[in-house]
């Protein structure tokens, strides 16, 4: 008999859900930029979720959905204001089984019913192969600080599909 495949789903954030996301955030920043990025500048990165009640006050905020993995939070993606998707990290034992992407479709569906005519989002060098395929287009390298480490990364954009921009259109 066959094994059937893991059930991802996704999720609307809640308050309680601070801490796992502040552990999925780290996880990912430690074990999935090595090659990017130096080991300080991952520390002075992933530092950026000690701060517990500052990373809950940002998630809730924003647009943030959860992704679960038989119930399990795996990762989690945010849009802020302005069509800014602010954050999209996974767990590390949960990259490869299309998480990054259900979260980015899902945003990609909420902001363009939202009026949103395009994405921009400031994607670390690791992650910008990623959007790069999905159709975004690199507009700037970007040099940020990050406690005393200076980081780069990379601002990329996407137009949403007419078939999103109709659907917003059609809603109003």
């Amino acid at each position: 008999m066959a094994r059937a495949h893991p059930k991802l789903a996704l999720r609307p954030y809640l308050a309680d859900d601070a801490p796992l996301l502040a552990e999925i955030f780290r996880a990912s920043v430690m074990d999935l930029t090595a090659e990017d990025y130096t080991e300080a500048q991952q520390q002075a990165w992933a530092s950026t979720a000690d701060d517990e009640a500052a990373f809950a006050k940002n998630l809730g905020s924003q647009l943030t959905l959860v992704a679960t993995l038989e119930g399990s939070a795996v990762g989690f993606a945010s849009l802020a204001s302005g069509g800014k998707i602010d954050m999209l990290y996974v767990h590390p034992a949960a990259t490869g089984q299309s998480v990054g992407s259900l979260l980015i479709d899902a945003l990609e569906k909420l902001a363009g019913g939202r009026g949103a005519e395009k994405l921009i989002v400031d994607a670390s060098d690791t992650a910008r192969g990623f959007f790069e395929k999905r159709g975004y287009i690199a507009q700037q390298r970007n040099t940020v600080s990050t406690g005393d480490e200076w980081l780069a990364n990379t601002t990329l954009h996407k137009t949403l599909n007419s078939s999103q921009l109709a659907a917003k259109r059609e809603a109003s």
